[in-house]
């Protein structure tokens, strides 16, 4: 299933390999056009694949977490960082930082890791350093948000553009009730998402673990 935010793209990037292959074939060489041809071809269904939104099960994350606070990965790829920040945006205390890495490879949905109410959502424009340098969650493009879950934990946690990623795709609005798993985001080509727990969290992730969004439980918080 492609992702309705790669439709377009995918139309548009289509018509230039197919205009890019007939100027070629009419005013270049014959091996020249092939190579031109193979690389059209790789190229768009490398960007299929970067599109593609997999269905995911999340009916029994849901009800495993019925009675505990069960935090569920937003994005997939590789974790990059588990460590304690001092958060000065909105909570203003110290949180423990799960900071996930995405690559071209990795699907590129972001999907809300707790159900709740937003109260928080802000876009921060800026540079497009390497993600996974520490630095770039401040100094990057980046978004912020903030759910509160019916238990009153306030769980917040941000895309951030990274050296490829130059859009960052937010649906969520403030004051929207929201379902763990759904999605709230979309970030084109290599980027990052850090979310923020409060200290007495459980962490079931460690650094260099592969996580897949909407699925891998990466921590509890204690009732």
């Amino acid at each position: 299933m492609i992702h309705k935010e790669g439709i377009p793209f995918l139309g548009y990037v289509l018509v230039i390999l197919l205009l890019l292959v007939i100027f070629s074939f009419f005013l270049l060489s014959r091996l020249i056009c092939i190579s031109i041809s193979v690389f059209s071809i790789i190229l768009y269904f490398f960007l299929i694949f970067f599109f593609r939104n997999p269905k995911r099960n999340f009916y029994e994350i849901h009800k495993k977490s019925y009675n505990k606070e069960i935090i569920i990965s937003p994005a997939d790829g590789k974790i990059l960082n588990v460590k304690k920040i001092f958060e000065n945006e909105f909570l203003k205390k110290n949180c423990i930082c799960i900071s996930i890495f995405m690559s071209p490879f990795n699907v590129h949905v972001n999907r809300f890791p707790v159900s709740g109410k937003i109260i928080y959502v802000k876009y921060h424009p800026g540079k497009y350093i390497m993600a996974w340098l520490p630095k770039s969650s401040s100094y990057n493009e980046h978004t912020t948000i903030v759910v509160e879950t019916n238990k009153g934990e306030q769980i917040l946690f941000r895309q951030i553009a990274g050296f490829l990623a130059r859009r960052i795709i937010l649906y969520a609005k403030k004051d929207s009730i929201v379902k763990k798993g759904d999605e709230f985001g979309f970030i084109k080509f290599g980027s990052r998402v850090d979310v923020l727990l409060p200290l007495n969290s459980i962490i079931l992730v460690k650094k260099g673990e592969k996580v897949t969004g909407g699925e891998t439980k990466i921590s509890i918080i204690p009732s």
